[in-house]
């Protein structure tokens, strides 16, 4: 089915923004869905944000228990929502439990309720909470599978669309699964300490989704559902711009190295170990921004106090952008958030503020929001720049390397050249006990650059790079010969370290 297809087919959004991303624009009119997942994992809050969403146009919705949970209890605990409205009922929302009509009646006793209700209310959506006291008092799948037939039937004549939501889950398919039109499954995952929820749409008819797991969480607002990434951005929103030509780096003579400046809507990758000047290197290509092009720092480990005193010490001139507005500085606690939220927050900014320099201080900080092992991380990121490439930002991030002394370059991302289109790579060299700073240039996209190391310093101007590569070649040179005294007396040569 080809995306138009989805606008032809009338939905009902439920909502919940992320979930209707998810869903293509929401649920169809009149169809009947499965919510499935384990005891707490928000099932009934979803319900209930469903139905409060839906009747702000004025529209009914109608919410039937089948468990023994009193409604006072359950309104109690949605009292603390920021959806939840108490003068929509009992006018627009009416909950009722429908148990007792089971037990007398069986079946069909609480199919004649669900009708007259629907029927007398006009609900267009109906929440059916606790579907596995059907299936008991059901008896055999034969009479359960009816159950399903007749309500579904219901919801095609009244036009009303309606959830089962069920603490049964798996990979277990009963009747019912292939009768409805679509299936939520709710999960927690444990990643040693902490824990996170997901979601996964199993089943959907009349529409493309987004596959696989999506992240979410419950907050004071509801249940927030943040869809993952690379689902969201499998292609980019639009063909690459025609964006020929440079941007400076913020320091002249890394322009020089680099060829004449970053290849504009380019990705750089800033490598090195702590105090190399990192995130002092990417202040001074924000600095570089103005009213026209404007710039985002997206941090993770400088507060904003701290990157205040940093660019009073070594950047200055970024002080004034961000007074007036040039520059925004957003800071993101590294553990207050999980990494499709992080993605979503930075795409947002970039769209409202236009912003065409990005600097991003910290990428493990995005790393470990993945998880550890989750193999995500080089996926998302990949997504992210192309969507990035597109818009026509010219992106800069930094990485820590634990250990770049020697033959060798070790970093936690796998794969840098589907990362990053240029690489700057930052090192210490210890020479009769004091360290040097040096820079290199790996890579730049479709471009000569200067491969040779350059020393650098820091100052209240920032990095500043020697122009020739001479005294880099000396440090070389003598670090180079410490090594082999140290190895022709017969001792270990000293351990390299990397900060």
């Amino acid at each position: 089915m080809s995306g138009n297809d989805n606008s032809l087919l009338d939905r009902m959004p439920s909502g919940i923004a992320g979930l209707d991303v998810i869903l293509g624009g929401g649920f169809l009119k009149g169809g009947l869905y499965i919510i499935q997942g384990p005891p707490g994992t928000g099932k009934t809050t979803i319900g209930n944000q469903v139905c409060f969403n839906h009747v702000a146009d004025d529209r009914r919705a109608l919410y039937v228990t089948l468990l023994a949970e009193y409604h006072a209890r359950m309104m109690q605990h949605l009292r603390v929502m920021t959806f939840f409205d108490q003068s929509r009922i009992p006018d627009q929302i009416t909950s009722l439990n429908g148990l007792r009509a089971l037990h007398d009646e069986g079946l069909k006793g609480l199919l004649a309720l669900l009708r007259r209700e629907i029927t007398t209310r006009d609900a267009s959506l109906l929440v059916l909470d606790g579907i596995v006291s059907v299936r008991r008092a059901a008896g055999d799948e034969q009479a359960f599978n009816e159950f399903v037939h007749e309500l579904q039937a219901i919801a095609i004549a009244a036009n009303c669309t309606m959830f089962m939501l069920t603490s049964a889950m798996g990979i277990k398919v009963t009747p019912e699964h292939t009768m409805v039109d679509g299936i939520i499954e709710l999960s927690d995952h444990l990643t040693e300490w902490s824990a996170e929820s997901s979601l996964q749409v199993v089943k959907f008819r009349g529409g493309r989704i987004l596959r696989g797991r999506h992240a979410f969480k419950i907050t004071s607002d509801g249940v927030v559902v943040h869809p993952r990434i690379e689902a969201l951005l499998a292609r980019p929103s639009r063909p690459d711009p025609d964006n020929a030509g440079r941007l400076s780096s913020g320091i002249d003579q890394l322009d020089t190295m680099l060829g004449g400046g970053l290849p504009r809507s380019s990705t750089t990758m800033v490598m090195g170990p702590s105090g190399t000047g990192k995130t002092t290197l990417g202040l001074q290509f924000l600095a570089r921004s103005s009213a026209a092009e404007p710039g985002l720092l997206f941090g993770f480990y400088e507060t904003p106090a701290r990157i205040a005193a940093k660019i009073a010490g070594v950047c200055r001139p970024l002080r004034g952008l961000i007074d007036s507005g040039a520059v925004q500085v957003q800071w993101q606690p590294p553990t207050d958030d999980l990494l499709d939220a992080h993605g979503e927050t930075l795409l947002q900014m970039v769209h409202q503020r236009k912003v065409r320099r990005l600097f991003i201080d910290g990428l493990g900080a995005l790393q470990a929001a993945a998880g550890g092992g989750s193999g995500r991380i080089g996926n998302f990121l990949t997504a992210l720049m192309n969507e990035m490439r597109v818009l026509g930002v010219t992106t800069l991030f930094t990485i820590e390397v634990p250990d770049i002394m020697g033959p060798s370059i070790r970093t936690p991302l796998g794969d840098l050249s589907s990362l990053a289109e240029n690489l700057i790579l930052l090192r210490f060299i210890e020479l009769r006990s004091r360290l040097y700073r040096l820079v290199s240039i790996l890579k730049v996209r479709d471009s000569q650059f200067d491969p040779t190391l350059h020393e650098y310093t820091t100052s209240s101007e920032g990095l500043m790079i020697e122009a020739t590569s001479d005294s880099a070649e000396q440090i070389l040179v003598g670090y180079a010969r410490g090594e082999k005294s140290e190895a022709s007396a017969g001792r270990q040569p000293r351990e390299r370290r990397g900060n």
